[in-house]
């Protein structure tokens, strides 16, 4: 059994991804909160207040949202037919804000067509508080709910961009707009200039805002009934040159590097932003001194019969420019296996190559280092304390441990040293020794030919694999020929390991014995060249093998056959936006992160390049993704 591990701090400073996601002004008059980001927030002195009363204190179902999840409460004063009701945080910055007119908000008003994100319609059923709102949204949504905030800038023009999905045009003479500032009264978007009136199917309007808008703003937009149309919160700089929803009409808001107004946008974005966070391919990033990003090598042709990515095409940065310069690794870069801890999915760990893990949690949509366990990561010794191991691959085992393979000492790189170490991650102080270690060097002497590049092709992934998988299944033990029985390897806990050889992409699955020995079940071919990573994913039920360009960035998924035997099932690419570089590391989150039947993907970038030199990746170690549920 794995211990739960306590969640991530919730993050205060992610105010920002809290939208008012329904309410009510019937009988209990209840607000809803939904949390659009990736790390829970802190609620805690929030206030709000409504068109006849200041902020008041209210009393949430939880202090934090968590990512992705609810919180509720009822208005302490009440709410009205027709109202208004504005969100602060403790030091009285708006969060959000909804108006509604007369019984708009009954039975609700909610998001409809995402939580979070959704155009505000009245409901035609009954409240959903505290779960996703598509039950209670019209199959049939009025063709004003279609026209959305599209992008918006504050660089001296702060220019607003509608756009309107919908199939026919919608007259907006009448609608208002108004900024963050709760002194000032909503101007009129046919007053504001150029004058705008109406909006066409699948069409754009644009005009200035006479209020002016500043860094940390927001627009909300209501229409002439007084009811919110739509909104879009920013952080400092985060509309400059301009926050833009990506996809163009519907998704989450990012910054752009150049504004699209009055066309599609263009979803080349610079991080952080509005509403959704993050930071899209294409944005900006200045390396520090020491840091050196290193140009792929090895990019071979993706092979035949691979099916493309099945993902979300959209991927992120998800880590600050030259986050892991360490002692041993100044450049920053050589990261490269990565793994979602299954008790604790908001943690995320990574190794470096250099002798050196990193525990990493979500804030403000990047993963950054747990400063808790150790703001700069913690250096790992093979056992006994010695020597630098050339940490490649990681995975989370049954009891919490980690364990890490490793190709050589880097202080020795010409000599091979094939190894997996268990780590207590519990330990404390700032370097790790092993709980245990088990050498499989001498079954690979292909690769101790003298040459460090030999060296370097030994275990470069590793999966721990739970044995009721494998029996479910019906895995032919090799070495008995028959159903393969855990009892029969008393020693060896409740799963095996399968670490993967860079040399030929085979897998190599053992049972590590709690008395250091370990058992050998023989070599797994993946059909790749190379193997660079290896994960077991629970909701595919499936072993996944990762190969970077030297297979055409590509993840191999393997099954237990008809025969009993691990086969190679489906070979995906990465998505078409990502670079062909040495990508060294991948994980998938456990299913119960999923959203929207999606759920989180990452990347490690071994050598920080990105598309090189000047693009927005060039020293980013990390990247985001979406996978099916």
């Amino acid at each position: 059994m794995v211990a739960a591990q306590p969640a991530a701090a919730a993050d205060p400073a992610g105010y920002q991804n809290v939208r008012i996601n329904e309410v009510t002004s019937s009988n209990s008059d209840t607000v809803e909160l939904y949390n659009t980001g990736s790390t829970a927030v802190s609620i805690s002195g929030w206030k709000m207040s409504d068109d006849s009363f200041s902020p008041q204190s209210f009393s949430p179902s939880a202090g934090t949202v968590p990512a992705h999840g609810f919180v509720t409460f009822d208005s302490p004063k009440g709410l009205g037919d027709s109202d208004k009701l504005v969100i602060y945080t403790s030091g009285g910055t708006v969060v959000d804000r909804v108006e509604w007119a007369t019984d708009k908000a009954k039975p609700a008003m909610a998001r409809c067509g995402g939580d979070g994100t959704g155009a505000w319609v009245t409901t035609t059923a009954a409240t959903t508080f505290g779960a996703a709102n598509a039950s209670g949204c019209p199959a049939s949504p009025p063709a004003a709910s279609q026209v959305r905030i599209n992008e918006v800038t504050s660089d001296g023009a702060d220019t607003v961009e509608l756009y309107n999905g919908g199939s026919s045009a919608v007259s907006i003479g009448s609608w208002k707009y108004v900024d963050s500032d709760t002194g000032h009264s909503a101007a009129s978007v046919s007053s504001s200039s150029p004058s705008t009136t109406s909006i066409p199917a699948g069409g754009y309007a644009t005009f200035a805002s006479t209020l002016g808008l500043g860094d940390n703003d927001s627009v909300f937009l209501t229409d002439g009934n007084g009811n919110t149309v739509d909104s879009v919160t920013w952080a400092t700089g985060g509309a400059k040159p301009s926050d833009e929803r990506c996809a163009n009409g519907t998704g989450t808001f990012r910054t752009a590097t150049t504004a699209t107004l009055g066309g599609a946008n263009s979803c080349s974005g610079s991080g952080g932003g509005g509403t959704g966070g993050g930071q899209l391919l294409g944005g900006g990033g200045s390396l520090t001194s020491g840091c050196t990003p290193e140009a792929p090598t090895g990019t071979a042709a993706t092979p035949a019969g691979t099916s493309a990515w099945p993902g979300g095409l959209d991927v992120t940065i998800a880590d600050n420019v030259c986050a892991f310069t360490t002692s041993t690794g100044p450049e920053g870069r050589d990261v490269s296996g990565l793994a979602f801890d299954p008790a604790n999915p908001s943690v995320l760990w990574a190794a470096k190559n250099k002798n050196w893990l990193f525990k990493l949690v979500k804030s403000n949509g990047k993963w950054i280092p747990d400063a808790s366990w150790s703001a700069t990561g913690k250096q790992i010794r093979f056992l006994g304390g010695s020597g630098e191991p050339d940490s490649e691959g990681l995975t989370v085992g049954a009891n919490g441990h980690l364990y890490v393979t490793s190709e050589r000492d880097n202080t020795k790189n010409t000599v091979p040293k094939d190894t997996i170490m268990e780590f207590d991650p519990a330990a404390t102080g700032s370097t790790l020794t092993p709980v245990h270690q088990w050498d499989m060097t001498s079954q690979f002497p292909q690769l101790d030919t003298g040459s460090k590049d030999d060296a370097n092709l030994g275990f470069e992934g590793v999966a721990y694999v739970p044995d009721s998988w494998l029996t479910a299944n019906g895995w032919t033990d090799p070495l008995t020929g028959a159903a393969y029985n855990p009892a029969n390897y008393p020693l060896h806990g409740s799963g095996l390991f399968f670490a993967g050889l860079e040399w030929d992409g085979t897998l190599h699955a053992y049972g590590l014995n709690s008395d250091g020995t370990f058992t050998t079940f023989g070599a797994i071919s993946t059909g790749k060249a190379s193997v660079v990573d290896v994960t077991f994913d629970a909701g595919t039920q499936r072993i996944v093998a990762t190969c970077d360009n030297a297979c055409g960035e590509t993840h191999t998924f393997l099954k237990v056959g008809a025969a009993g035997a691990i086969v190679p099932d489906v070979t995906y690419t990465n998505p078409a936006v990502m670079p062909v570089d040495n990508l060294e590391g991948f994980a998938l989150a456990p299913t119960s992160t999923c959203v929207n039947g999606s759920r989180e993907a990452v990347w490690s970038d071994d050598g920080i390049y990105g598309f090189g030199s000047g693009s927005s990746s060039y020293g980013h170690a990390l990247y985001s993704g979406t996978f099916p549920c």
